[in-house]
């Protein structure tokens, strides 16, 4: 069958399925209760973000804690971060191509549960070992639940000004996660232990279940297309080895080297396959044609890069050093976090007037400045000056995230939204997950905790800058 498909609640959308040409707004307007731009179709896909983002966000507080708990080195930690950023870019594209394959609907309810249950996992884990397994469980289910749910909106506001909008109140969720996430999770650790935060998303998992299963029409694209398991597996190969290298590039480097160039391997591995399969490729080649998506992606890949790496670093110097407890720390990141979450509902409004060019660039290169004054500090003190650098970089997080999100769903036809939202969320996974194992190892080799963080710090705002400056001559 053609075009995006939607199974069938009555006569009438029965007979819409026999008129596979029919715009998708129609058939998903067959289903009384079901419309385009249903605003609690909106409501239920940021829940999904903040599911997610929360997580995220609160797992960077308990770091200082586990650690002293569970016994675990630096190395430790970043895999618990690493190991839910790892599993969630590499199944990522898996994810996409099953959302447009199997319904969107459905892998998001799936990746919901996954994600549930992976973090009931982890609030119950008795070693960093268990631990680590739980976090990849939770990355799992972020990589069914993400794109499944930036597709649904690329299908449900077909419409690019609408839908640039709604891209700006959903990217938003980022900062109203990361306001939620670590006022409550600091206080959290403080009152009931690192344990007690893992178990914030199994409310909202659930929420996010029971209005998907009610409001959410179901939606697929199945027409020359299959999946596609040795590419995912050179796909998987070729990040994995990519992670490790960083994560053990300052203590091992040998060993780095080799999976650096395992890594390289898997790659060209990846490519030769998916030119193979051509159209029915679960990446299509011809994407990487378009100047707007590789700028796009290189943007998407650079700023997460030094801000995952800000995110885990600077909240766990303050903590080492004694200078703020966990729930203090999260309370410093809450201006960060409002600039974020305000400029995100404003993204769409300003992207009309401005452009995604100026939006994407600008706010990349807005990062990359509070990446470097927080370097200019001296290991997060004082703190007014850490926090000058943390408002800066969720200024430019508010700016970019809604556009890049924008440039990389109206770049493809509707039928191949699971896959573009998939794309986007690779190179943003790519760049948070090399950002904590590069710059966690350059804080760890280089040492002292203001060196250590300083040399950390410049390392990602110079991506960042190269970041910026691809999406300004790119992106359109």
């Amino acid at each position: 069958m053609a075009g995006d498909q939607v199974p069938s609640h009555s006569n009438e959308v029965g007979r819409t399925m026999r008129h596979p040409a029919m715009p998708i707004q129609t058939k998903l307007a067959a289903r009384s209760d079901i419309r385009p731009g249903n605003p609690w179709v909106l409501v239920t896909m940021c829940l999904a973000v903040l599911l997610a983002q929360v997580d995220t966000s609160v797992v960077n507080l308990a770091v200082h804690s586990i650690g002293s708990e569970l016994g675990a080195a630096v190395s430790g930690l970043q895999w618990v971060l690493d190991a839910y950023n790892l599993t969630y870019a590499s199944l990522l594209l898996t994810g996409g191509l099953l959302a447009d394959l199997c319904g969107r609907r459905r892998l998001f309810l799936i990746g919901a549960a996954v994600f549930t249950g992976g973090s009931m996992l982890c609030a119950a884990a008795p070693s960093i070992q268990v631990l680590i397994v739980g976090r990849a469980i939770t990355g799992a289910g972020a990589a069914m639940l993400l794109p499944a749910s930036l597709a649904i909106i690329r299908v449900q506001w077909p419409e690019q000004p609408a839908r640039n909008r709604v891209l700006g109140v959903w990217a938003s969720c980022n900062g109203l996660a990361f306001v939620i996430g670590p006022t409550l999770g600091g206080m959290l650790v403080d009152a009931f232990g690192w344990r007690s935060v893992f178990l914030i998303a199994v409310p909202l998992g659930l929420m996010a279940i029971g209005f998907a299963w009610r409001v959410v029409e179901e939606s697929f694209h199945r027409a020359g297309r299959r999946f596609d398991w040795l590419g995912q597996l050179w796909g998987a190969a070729a990040l994995g080895r990519l992670t490790f290298a960083g994560i053990t590039a300052g203590h091992e480097p040998t060993v780095a080297g080799s999976a650096f160039a395992g890594a390289a391997v898997a790659f060209v591995l990846f490519l030769s396959t998916e030119q193979r399969h051509g159209d029915a490729a679960m990446v299509p080649l011809d994407l990487f044609r378009r100047r707007a998506v590789v700028g796009a992606m290189m943007a998407f890949c650079a700023a997460p890069f030094g801000m995952y790496g800000l995110l885990f670093l600077v909240p766990l110097v303050w903590q080492a050093n004694g200078v703020l407890s966990a729930g203090a720390a999260g309370l410093a990141l809450v201006p960060m976090a409002a600039v974020f979450f305000v400029l995100s509902n404003m993204a769409g409004r300003l992207t009309e007037r401005v452009g995604a060019r100026a939006m994407i660039a600008g706010g990349t290169a807005l990062i990359c400045v509070g990446s470097l004054v927080i370097g200019a500090s001296d290991a997060g003190l004082p703190l007014w000056l850490a926090e000058v650098g943390l408002i800066l970089a969720g200024l430019g997080m508010g700016l970019n995230t809604g556009p890049l999100f924008g440039v990389a769903v109206a770049a493809v036809p509707a039928a191949r939204s699971g896959s573009a939202a998939a794309l986007i969320n690779v190179a943003r996974m790519v760049g948070a997950t090399l950002g904590v194992a590069v710059l966690g190892t350059m804080l760890a080799t280089v040492g002292g905790d203001g060196p250590g963080l300083r040399a950390a710090m410049l390392a990602g705002g110079m991506i960042q800058l190269a970041g910026a400056s691809a999406a300004w001559l790119l992106v359109s």
